[in-house]
């Protein structure tokens, strides 16, 4: 298990604080130099969320999304927001890593759910049967077994490299619906209890990959639960006619409120 650099950080401004009285305090500040970098997919560039950054383009980038909210609240020195909406282990790979160096301390990421078919899934959930909505569940989650592994294996391999005194925090996905909940329409219940199994298993395979790799997996499920779709206070999108792309995403509640909160107690 890796330390957390977080930790380390907090103990050198006390340190510098203190060293400031003996007339060392310039060369303790020193050590309170602490760089945050935040891969991965829409749940870490905040789509759904709102108010983004034109210059962000597609990846939808925002400041209402959970990395930009901890980087505001914990002010690192510095701060690269490379997490792209659509993105998939690949695109990691090829485009967001730059930052990343051996002066890294912190480095969170949400990467899986793009490769295991996360929009075609919901797609086909919303418009064909309940048979066919379970069937492409089951072939995600096979896809989740067979090939999902080695792409994240690809991912956490890099980072480990570019970035080898890091502490990476792996977060998760949330279960999409509560069960018997406030929906009279939409979905059947067998409809969103396959998607939310599909959540919890697409997490299982990401939290195994991320510990082998000395990582730290951060669920979000607990976070969600009672902010569900179909609850009384939902921090995600159901489906969206008018901006399609921000369905089943965290809105700026689910960012600040659920993500946000598991960041912090693990960072």
């Amino acid at each position: 298990m890796r330390m957390s650099r977080f930790a380390a950080l907090t103990s050198s401004l006390l340190l510098a604080a203190g060293a400031a009285l003996s007339g060392a305090g310039q060369a303790a500040a020193a050590q309170a130099d602490f760089g945050y970098v935040a891969l991965g997919d829409s749940y870490s560039s905040g789509l759904g969320a709102g108010n983004y950054d034109g210059a962000s383009g597609n990846c939808k980038r925002t400041t209402r999304a959970y990395p930009a909210l901890w980087a505001a609240a914990h002010s690192p020195q510095t701060f690269a927001f490379t997490a792209c909406s659509g993105a998939r282990t690949d695109d990691v790979l090829s485009g967001q890593l730059g930052p990343l160096n051996s002066g890294t301390d912190l480095v969170s990421i949400t990467i899986g759910g793009n490769d295991a078919g996360f929009s075609d899934v919901m797609t086909t959930c919303v418009l064909q049967s309940e048979s066919t909505c379970v069937n492409r569940v089951n072939q995600a989650k096979a896809y989740v077994d067979s090939t999902l592994p080695g792409r994240l294996d690809q991912v956490y391999d890099a980072i480990d490299s570019r970035a080898p005194a890091a502490r990476v925090v792996v977060l998760g996905y949330p279960r999409f619906y509560k069960l018997n909940g406030t929906c009279t329409t939409g979905l059947t219940e067998g409809e969103r209890t396959a998607i939310n199994g599909a959540a919890d298993h697409l997490n299982a395979a990401i939290a195994k990959r991320a510990a082998d790799h000395g990582f730290t997996f951060a669920s979000v499920a607990g976070a969600f639960t009672g902010h569900e779709i179909c609850s009384g206070s939902p921090w995600l999108h159901s489906v969206n006619w008018l901006n399609i792309a921000e369905s089943y995403h965290p809105t700026a509640s689910g960012q600040s409120g659920g993500y946000l909160p598991v960041l912090t107690n693990t960072a």
